[in-house]
């Protein structure tokens, strides 16, 4: 109807009143909209720039997160022979003049042994008990002791007797050995394995259920026949500095503070040397890439925050970013026991400059490293908490308060986010009563310019009645 009305508008005065209605009502609204519009580009502008800052503060965090974790930074024990050992550092070990000379004189070992063979591992065997008891000494060489432990029970029952079904059972158990089945010229055999350790030595006997024998060909005792034994449990023996110590495992962690031992193979008489590897360079050249990294998320938060074009300006939880920034290279970082250890960034040489932007003393951080290797390294531990914990937990409290949903950058997004959503609802309703405008002065002129219409009708036919004739 109205579209109709438009079509015609302005065909009876001969003024273009479709343009007449446009300017009008663009006269009278487009005030509120412009400005309803500017009000959201800056809201768009603010929400951009909230999360351009919370994802590079999540970034730096997560890049000081894995320099503290990555274990590059940590002095990290040697091995002069690592064919024979091989160390590693426990997680916060302090390896700070450590000095020893290892000798492996021998390789903890595992009982290994395999059952009397049988025609068929499908097959069933016979029903009843087998029994692991666990000691010490050679089974196979008649000097077995039983230790004091329980001895172990294993039912095998009818429809689960067969080798396949026995070794399931005895793994199912979790009895301190496993069970395979290999196979050879004679047949199938139960093979079984202890774990590392001298008193790991183990029997395996057979209690037969009355009318179905068979369990106790698979006895493992020094008189069993058919058995095939392998290695014999025994506990590894290293001197440490001379003095020969065993353990159970050719993985040990408490030999040595703060030290793991990998025994790779025995050799009697070979002196291993022990000793550290103290990161110099790592150490240096992560600092420098963190000051680097550091003024990149800077400029970051400076443009957002910039007074004269930066979205976030006013915003209350950049400014708290900001003033956490500036007092990072003084946060303590470690709690060194060391006079004149360093506890922040400052003390190795980083200093924060007017601009917010860090720099580093390459001379201080130098002699920080040199004097003081183990309290640098601290500074970048793995820790937790605001202070006192190392780097990346000291920053992760300054990017868990910035991004906070409570105070931080991510309460700003959420206070945005519903700005804009009222932005949005007040310029359609804006849109909307401008066209109720548009269509009520539409109506108003179409009727005036009816009546104009009808007023030239009538004039143009009282002309034509009162215009004097000509005569012939």
């Amino acid at each position: 109807m109205v579209d109709s009305i438009v079509n015609t508008l302005g065909a009876g005065s001969g003024i273009d009143l479709t343009s007449l209605v446009n300017d009008l009502v663009n006269a009278q609204f487009n005030a509120k909209t412009q400005s309803i519009q500017r009000q959201s580009q800056t809201i768009s502008a603010q929400i951009s720039g909230a999360a351009t800052v919370k994802s590079s503060v999540t970034d730096f965090a997560a890049g000081l997160k894995s320099l503290a974790t990555g274990g590059l930074l940590s002095t990290t024990p040697t091995s002069s022979n690592t064919s024979i050992v091989k160390a590693s550092a426990l997680p916060g070990a302090k390896l700070s003049g450590l000095s020893a000379t290892l000798e492996v004189r021998q390789l903890a070992q595992a009982q290994s042994v395999a059952t009397a063979a049988v025609a068929d591992r499908t097959t069933a065997i016979g029903t009843g008990t087998l029994t692991l008891t666990f000691g010490s000494g050679s089974v196979g060489g008649g000097s077995f002791v039983a230790g004091s432990a329980a001895p172990i029970d294993i039912p095998v029952v009818a429809g689960a007797s067969s080798l396949e079904s026995i070794a399931a059972s005895i793994n199912a158990a979790n009895a301190g050995v496993t069970a395979s089945i290999i196979t050879d010229s004679s047949g199938a055999r139960l093979a079984l394995k202890s774990k590392t350790g001298a008193d790991q030595a183990f029997t395996l006997t057979a209690t037969e259920d009355v009318g179905a024998p068979g369990l106790a060909a698979l006895a493992i005792t020094s008189s069993a026949s058919g058995a095939l034994f392998g290695t014999v449990a025994q506990d590894a023996i290293v001197a440490v500095d001379g003095i020969p110590l065993s353990r159970s495992s050719n993985s040990i962690s408490d030999l040595v503070d703060g030290v793991k031992l990998d025994l790779v193979s025995e050799s009697v008489g070979t002196k291993v040397a022990l000793g550290t590897n103290v990161p110099t360079e790592q150490l240096r050249s992560s600092v420098n890439d963190l000051v680097a990294a550091f003024n990149d998320l800077q400029r970051v938060v400076k443009s957002q925050s910039d007074a004269t074009n930066g979205a976030l300006f006013n915003d209350s939880a950049t400014r708290q970013l900001q003033q956490s920034l500036r007092r990072f290279t003084q946060t303590e970082l470690a709690t060194p026991t060391t006079a004149g250890a360093p506890r922040n960034l400052s003390d190795i040489g980083v200093s924060t400059n007017r601009d917010g932007s860090l720099s580093v003393n390459a001379d201080r951080l130098t002699a920080a490293i040199t004097d003081f290797p183990d309290a640098v390294e601290a500074l970048f531990f793995n820790g937790t908490g605001a202070t006192g914990g190392g780097i990346a937990a000291a920053f992760q409290a300054i990017a868990d308060q910035a991004t906070s949903t409570t105070t931080g950058l991510g309460a700003s997004e959420s206070r945005y986010a519903k700005r804009q959503a009222s932005l949005d609802e007040a310029l359609e309703k804006a849109n909307a009563d401008k066209e109720v405008v548009r269509t009520r002065l539409t109506r108003q002129f179409a009727g005036a310019d009816a009546r104009v219409s009808a007023y030239k009708s009538t004039q143009s036919f009282l002309t034509q009645q009162f215009a004097p004739k000509t005569n012939n």
